[in-house]
């Protein structure tokens, strides 16, 4: 009977954890969705190269602005409302997006869904680490990454599809319209469906806790519990949350330049995972394979398998995480990028340039394939899934959702850098663009080793 009870729990646990990592999925098909339109929006509304770099990171400053104020927004009314916001903000955005008459028009519209991504990318994972069991965590947690890559998955399969509909981006669908504006479209639908999702799961336990509703909190324990003495984990909970005020950013202060040190910890990982590059694989692969001799439709296949190389590492990573633990993880992927973005560094860096592009022999062309994609393999099981679910587990209860506010709008900063930067870094040299990754992945394995450490099978209230 207990057994019985225990596999209902993780079930539920699984599906109520699935639904709020719908938002992982939206975050990474709107991110995702506009690369394979780079090129048409570019001709379209005659960019140069910094401000195609601009529209296309233009949402990841609205992602910083949504992180910041999810955590704090979320604190105050709840992880559910937070996540039916940011569902509507996805909707809003993806039809601004597809009719915009201008450059500055699309670049407003994607800010608005930037807003939706950077809340999302706060949500869910604090709310996932929230409900699942100690034993569970990194998995659950991980269904974030897993969506994330589902996501970005969906959304190059959507541009490629619509590529080969229309005859390019730049071409009308058969149904009228502009291949590139469906591409923003499509967004729409995922954000309804994570809308109802959303209205269907249960509140996190620990912010009803910090509402004082401990009959609630209470029954949501016992759905994803199933075992356990339920009035001791409530007095625990009650114990690491000090206090009914909302947290203000002042509670995160501590001794080490002017933050807590776990605080510190949770930037520097999102900082590094963005810092790596990672990014301007899933926003300008098609584009980057286009420009070395790929045709527009292969470029945009690429990319498609790309990530289907992604998602499949994701499933690795979620195998492991609770077995290995995490901090091995991000200590292998690290010294994998290491290696592989040092290739990619050194076959751009020799290749021979003919018209201001790099052209990539028979045996550089491959290589370089191979090399992008054993990167991607590298981040995938690893910083990719493993930050998120350090980010969602690594605070306290307390300060869990401000401090992942923090850091998450530590790394949409970061990715907005890497993605405005590379346009200008990839016009003076692809080389030398994968050598500043390639640094970075060297520092981000240093950091680690001696910076991080393990949270494997801890519970939440054991946090620092």
């Amino acid at each position: 009977m207990a057994a019985r009870r225990l596999r209902h729990a993780n079930l539920v646990s699984l599906r109520v954890a699935g639904a709020a990592a719908m938002g992982g999925f939206l975050f990474g098909f709107d991110s995702s969705v506009i690369n394979g339109a780079v090129d048409a929006i570019k001709a379209q509304f005659h960019l140069g190269s910094g401000m195609v770099g601009f529209v296309v990171s233009a949402a990841l400053l609205g992602c910083a602005v949504g992180a910041w104020f999810a955590g704090p927004l979320a604190d105050r009314f709840g992880r559910i409302r937070v996540m039916v916001i940011a569902a509507a903000l996805f909707v809003i955005s993806a039809v601004g997006s597809a009719l915009a008459l201008n450059a500055w028009q699309l670049t407003l519209w994607r800010l608005v869904g930037g807003l939706a991504i950077g809340a999302a990318s706060v949500i869910a994972p604090a709310y996932i680490a929230e409900i699942a069991p100690a034993d569970l965590r990194g998995r659950l947690g991980s269904l974030q990454q897993l969506a994330i890559v589902l996501g970005i998955f969906a959304a190059l399969l959507t541009d490629y599809l619509l590529v080969r509909l229309a005859g390019g981006a730049s071409e009308d669908a058969p149904w009228g319209g502009q291949a590139w504006r469906w591409m923003f479209a499509t967004a729409a639908i995922p954000a309804v469906v994570y809308a109802g999702l959303a209205l269907m799961i249960p509140e996190s336990p620990r912010y009803l806790v910090k509402q004082g509703r401990v009959a609630e909190a209470k029954e949501v324990l016992e759905q994803v519990m199933g075992r356990g003495d339920l009035d001791h984990k409530i007095g625990e909970i009650k114990q690491t949350l000090s206090t009914g005020r909302p947290v203000r950013l002042k509670d995160l202060r501590g001794p080490r330049l002017g933050l807590r040190s776990i605080v510190w910890v949770g930037i520097l990982l999102s900082v590094f995972q963005q810092f790596v590059g990672i990014n301007v694989i899933f926003y300008y692969s098609s584009t980057l394979w286009h420009s070395v001799g790929f045709s527009e439709s292969d470029a945009t296949l690429t990319s498609v398998l790309t990530s289907i190389v992604n998602v499949v590492t994701t499933l690795m990573a979620i195998a492991l995480i609770d077995k290995i633990g995490r901090k091995p993880l991000l200590t292998f992927g690290a010294a994998g990028m290491v290696v592989t973005l040092g290739t990619l560094a050194v076959v751009f860096a020799t290749a021979r340039v003919v018209d201001g592009q790099p052209q990539l022999g028979p045996v550089a062309g491959p290589v370089a394939l191979v090399a992008a994609n054993l990167y991607v393999v590298a981040f995938g099981f690893s910083w990719g899934p493993v930050v998120w679910v350090m980010l969602g587990e690594m605070f306290n209860n307390w300060i869990r959702a401000s401090a992942l506010a923090v850091a998450a709008a530590a790394q949409w900063l970061a990715n907005w850098l890497i993605t405005t930067t590379f346009p200008v870094l990839a016009k003076i040299g692809l080389g030398l663009a994968y050598g500043v990754y390639t640094t970075f992945a060297l520092l981000a394995l240093i950091f680690v080793i001696k910076a991080v450490h393990e949270t494997k099978g801890k519970e939440l209230e054991e946090m620092a």
